[in-house]
């Protein structure tokens, strides 16, 4: 069974301005809102991006208003494509964060979020991760603040496999429908 999901953009703060309104994977609506400073998810679980065909900096959005793009942790109001995520069924969540490249060195096992890496397994970055179940997110600091990395279901070898530039994960949680 698929659940539909529908995200609501808009150009202005508050639900403002022109709209702009998905219900699948959207690789540019920047042809239609020149900015996006606010924005209802009405169902689903998505991500955003900054640039077109899924690229640039990424933001996972739950059901929810976000009247400006702060609440976002946006960095500007520029934002251009966005996916829809989908959760296979009974999905359960683990994963595993090595302190070395290609699954070396540490291996770090949780099915738990984490809001400090460094307090909890004592190391500042993660050089490769394998995702066992369940969707992650990676965030650049500590308590799910900076930018955002999805990681899906399989093995990623080294940060730029989930598009980082460097292995600074300070913090991770799963998601849910």
């Amino acid at each position: 069974m698929s659940k539909t999901g529908r995200i609501v953009f808009y150009e202005d703060k508050n639900f403002q301005g022109r709209r702009y309104e998905c219900d699948s994977d959207c690789s540019d609506f920047h042809t239609y809102l020149s900015r996006c400073n606010s924005i209802r998810v009405e169902n689903g679980v998505w991500v955003i991006y900054e640039r077109p065909n899924f690229a640039g900096y990424q933001y996972v959005l739950t059901r929810g208003e976000y009247p400006e793009y702060q609440r976002w942790m946006g960095l500007n109001d520029r934002l251009s494509s966005c996916k829809m995520i989908h959760f296979p069924a009974g999905t359960q969540h683990k994963i595993q964060l090595y302190d070395k490249g290609d699954f070396g060195g540490q291996v770090f096992e949780t099915a738990d979020d984490c809001p400090s890496v460094l307090d909890r397994f004592r190391i500042r970055e993660v050089h490769s991760c394998k995702v066992v179940d369940g969707v992650w997110v990676f965030y650049e600091h500590p308590n799910y603040r900076g930018r955002q990395y999805l990681l899906e279901k399989g093995e990623y070898r080294k940060p730029v496999d989930w598009g980082a530039v460097c292995p600074t994960i300070q913090s991770f949680r799963h998601i849910t429908e």
